[in-house]
């Protein structure tokens, strides 16, 4: 394998394109916990968990940068004395020169995420976000004159603006009419200072999430015509299917409720799933959450799940289920044992001739028996 040299910023920049730390959630510390983005690398070591074995195992094969999913810095630390495996971790990262970087919640919340590598484990068809986001998109309204338009969106578009769901490219624009009048320090694009000027214009309206903002007014600004640009932009609670948590979709054709458990235990590799009682005596639709998902199972009680597939239920939330879906709870390890698998081909996708490793450590604290 030819091993390509980059920097953190190039793979943290690729994978932060696909998932945002805006869309991480607010208890969340995702990203570059260790290490600076001008590290130079030339390879990754995948892990689920970042534990002191796995930095071990990172010095051993001469790895200087670990990708996990979940934070080895999570709650505050006061101190770092190496009195237990997280610190150990942390003071032996940074001994050997080794960057730590967590891609968490954010990636549980995109469509391309977490859940979507579960749902493709276990075969799920027309999926889509459970419980979608709303308050994340906003909508820039702006007016430009009619010749200068298509330079504009399309400056617009490649800056973020304007996916909707499976389309891109997408805006609205109708004709009026501008007014202005530059004073004498003013350089105006069309008409004459101090003299009032009627222009013949498109208002142009675009979407975009909010964390491209200042890339969607750097687009707008740098491409605009006029000296000063007059523009809108407001926030729009329409709910943003691309983002938001677990996901919901159909088996390819119905199963009994053993036949399910079956398909579960050899598509995710369990030993063991704690379950409650079916509703029906076929399973067709799924609802899923990698990890702790007990706080969506309203969610997909009211979108008819036939089962919920997640992690980490407490005894009473069983209760919960009232005999209207089956909850399977898969364990939290599990159901996210494959984000190494996903994460590796996110850098591979970009990278192809870059070394990428997944860790040999089995980090889940939990044994069977």
């Amino acid at each position: 394998m030819n091993i390509q040299s980059l920097k953190i910023a190039d793979i943290t920049n690729h994978l932060e394109s696909i998932a945002p730390l805006a869309y991480q959630e607010d208890y969340d510390n995702s990203g570059l916990l260790i290490g600076s983005s001008e590290f130079e690398i030339s390879s990754v070591l995948i892990a689920l968990d970042c534990t002191e074995d796995v930095v071990d195992e990172a010095i051993s094969i001469g790895c200087n940068f670990i990708v996990c999913h979940h934070p080895i810095i999570f709650r505050g630390l006061k101190n770092i004395n190496g009195k237990n495996d997280i610190e150990r971790a942390i003071i032996k990262a940074i001994k050997n020169d080794i960057a730590i970087y967590a891609i968490h919640t954010n990636l549980d919340n995109v469509h391309v995420g977490v859940n979507k590598k579960i749902a493709d484990k276990i075969g799920l068809q027309h999926v889509r976000i459970l419980s979608p986001q709303n308050k994340i998109l906003k909508k820039l309204a702006t007016y430009v004159p009619i010749e200068q338009l298509e330079k504009l969106k399309k400056s617009l578009f490649e800056a973020g603006a304007g996916n909707i769901g499976n389309y891109d490219q997408c805006s609205f624009s109708v004709e009026g009419t501008g007014t202005f009048r530059g004073n004498e320090q003013s350089d105006p694009y069309v008409g004459l200072k101090g003299e009032q000027h009627n222009e013949k214009e498109q208002k142009l309206e675009v979407v975009f999430p909010s964390h491209l903002k200042q890339n969607i007014l750097s687009a707008l600004i740098k491409n605009h015509p006029y000296e000063e640009v007059a523009y809108d932009i407001y926030s729009i609670e329409n709910f943003y299917d691309r983002v938001g948590a677990g996901m919901i979709g159909e088996l390819p054709s119905p199963l009994t409720p053993n036949d399910f458990l079956q398909l579960l235990k050899s598509s995710m590799n369990l030993k063991s799933i704690r379950y409650t009682e079916a509703s029906q005596t076929k399973i067709k639709t799924i609802a899923i959450c990698g990890g702790a998902g007990s706080f969506l199972l309203k969610t997909a009680l009211a979108q008819k799940a036939d089962a919920f597939v997640s992690a980490d239920f407490k005894y009473h939330d069983f209760f919960d289920a009232d005999k209207r879906l089956m909850i399977a709870d898969i364990g939290h390890y599990e159901s996210e044992f494959f984000t190494k698998e996903l994460l590796r081909d996110l850098i591979l996708e970009k990278f192809p001739t870059f070394a990428v490793l997944l860790t040999q450590i089995n980090t889940n604290p939990i044994k069977y028996f």
